[in-house]
């Protein structure tokens, strides 16, 4: 992979235009071979999965790329060292193999190495020490089992005091007996991953619509409405998969879910202090749990995160309670050298986990399995469910491998674990664009058509926000080529400016001007 003059693979732009016409398609009777309902990862993933293997898609998702769950996670592409802790050995190995297939083939523009410290505070222990550096070494182990080079994750290893104050300032130093330091792979930003693998699918032939609603799944096809104009059609399809996530349920009958809430805080970098690399912070009274402290180098550091079951009704967007500020702010509180306050968090998001419910009510969601599970319907519709954000391909390519065959359809081999997502390149290539090294890693590639919209304009090259690095022509971009087609979809998606209440209020005059710009 190396960057072309020509950053942007034929068919790759999503754009009001494409997607009104390729709707008007389905609606004159166009069928196609797989339709995929959801577009959070593993829908897109899906689509991907079934349009390199040579077949016709349709995905549709009643609001936005990644609207659902996949934009509210860690923005970490994990190693599966938490599931080894817990006896899960094959989740473990998938998400190792998974996180090599992105850090080093499909999307290195997008996934780089994070290091993580593990302060040893008075409130950890000799034997709880020794049992995280067993752990950390493990990890590592599964990074060789992957085949995941060590220049891409380098070796865990224990930190003195000084070095661990050094890579953390604003830890506690009365009893820091050093740290832990390993290593694991940070994603840009989870909805902008959403974006590619959909953008990829979309070059490689599949229609992808947004604000299109599934109103009933058949075996062959659904009955859909256009959010945009409120018409109603059928689309026609010899395969149908089922993608909702923590909705799956509402469109199959018997699939019964367990959602868990993962909830997020959002700071000022300047208020928790500068970080040159991530925490655990072990949760009091837990062997295994930890709070993450995630720098995004875009000012802001995310906290997070809880694991809470949902009862009732499943909301578009999860609200975040309070005691769940408290419990991640306690955590803090229990390490850091500064105190945080309730003023202090500036945003906070949480997310779903569609976990499958297999043994009752019983039993806390943490330690519900996140092995994923396909599940066929009597008439043929095939849903997924469970996983995590690290292993969406693979879950794609099951669950594809699962409708060909219930469907009896002709089709190719996967493809997805050497197919490059939009903007991809090696490393050595990423490095030698003569652009901001921010925008490489949120585009790669393309980080080039992007920054010389704001050569060609310089009004376009301003930041949205004062204090924010996203510009103007960010989000034109994602207007005429990521298919965004509101302000919600530039800022709570496209962008994370909606995360912190008062950006996203400064910023939304902008989107609108974006918006009216489709040409």
């Amino acid at each position: 992979m190396t960057p072309t003059s020509s950053p942007r693979p034929p068919g790759s732009s999503l754009n009001a235009e494409r997607r009104s016409r390729e709707l008007a398609e389905l609606a004159d009777g166009a069928e196609v071979d797989v339709l995929v309902v959801g577009l959070g990862a593993t829908g897109a993933g899906a689509a991907l999965d079934a349009a390199t293997r040579g077949l016709s898609v349709a995905a549709i998702d009643a609001h936005d790329l990644a609207f659902g769950t996949s934009r509210w996670s860690s923005k970490l592409i994990h190693g599966g060292l938490r599931y080894l802790a817990s006896g899960q050995f094959d989740v473990a190995h998938e998400s190792a193999v998974e996180r090599g297939v992105l850090m080093e083939r499909t999307a290195p523009h997008l996934v780089r190495a994070q290091p993580f410290v593990l302060p040893l505070t008075p409130l950890v222990s000799r034997g709880q020490a020794a049992l995280a550096r067993a752990g950390f070494l493990a990890g590592d182990m599964l990074r060789a089992s992957a085949r995941t080079s060590r220049r891409t994750l380098p070796a865990p290893r224990t930190l003195s005091a000084v070095e661990t104050r050094h890579l953390a300032p604003p830890l506690r130093p009365t009893g820091l007996r050093g740290g832990l330091l390993s290593w694991d792979g940070q994603l840009t930003d989870d909805a902008r991953l959403v974006t590619a693998i959909a953008r990829t699918a979309a070059a490689h032939g599949a229609r992808i619509l947004t604000r299109t609603r599934a109103l009933e799944l058949t075996g062959d096809g659904a009955r859909v409405r256009d959010e945009t104009s409120g018409e109603e059609l059928r689309i026609r399809a010899r395969a149908v998969v089922n993608a909702a996530g923590v909705w799956a349920g509402g469109l199959v009958d018997d699939i019964r879910l367990r959602p868990s809430r993962g909830t997020h805080l959002v700071l000022r970098d300047q208020d928790l202090g500068r970080l040159s690399a991530g925490l655990h912070i072990p949760i009091p009274g837990e062997t295994n749990r930890f709070v993450l402290v995630l720098p995004q180098g875009d000012g802001r550091v995310y906290v997070g995160l809880t694991d809470e079951p949902v009862d009732g009704e499943v909301p578009d967007v999860p609200e975040v309670p309070e005691t769940d500020i408290g419990f991640l702010l306690d955590v803090l509180g229990s390490a850091l050298d500064i105190t945080l306050h309730r003023e202090d968090v500036v945003g906070a998001f949480a997310g779903l986990r569609p976990l499958l419910d297999t043994r009752g009510e019983e039993g806390r969601t943490s330690d519900v399995s996140r092995k994923h599970a396909i599940l066929t319907s009597p008439d043929g519709v095939v849903t997924v469910v469970g996983g995590k954000l690290t292993t969406y391909r693979r879950m794609a390519q099951d669950t594809l491998d699962a409708a060909v065959a219930a469907r009896a359809l002709t089709a190719g081999p996967c493809r997805t674990a050497s197919t490059p997502l939009v903007g991809a390149a090696r490393p050595q290539a990423l490095a030698h664009l003569d652009v901001p090294a921010r925008l490489v890693r949120r585009y790669g590639t393309e980080a080039t058509a992007v920054h010389e919209l704001g050569l060609q304009d310089p009004d376009l090259a301003r930041p949205v926000v004062p204090g924010h690095p996203v510009t103007r022509a960010e989000l034109l971009w994602a207007v005429r080529h990521e298919g965004a087609l509101d302000a919600a979809d530039l800022l709570d998606r496209r962008t994370r400016i909606g995360l912190v209440a008062e950006d996203r209020a400064a910023a939304v005059a902008a989107a609108d001007e974006m918006l009216a710009q489709t040409v």
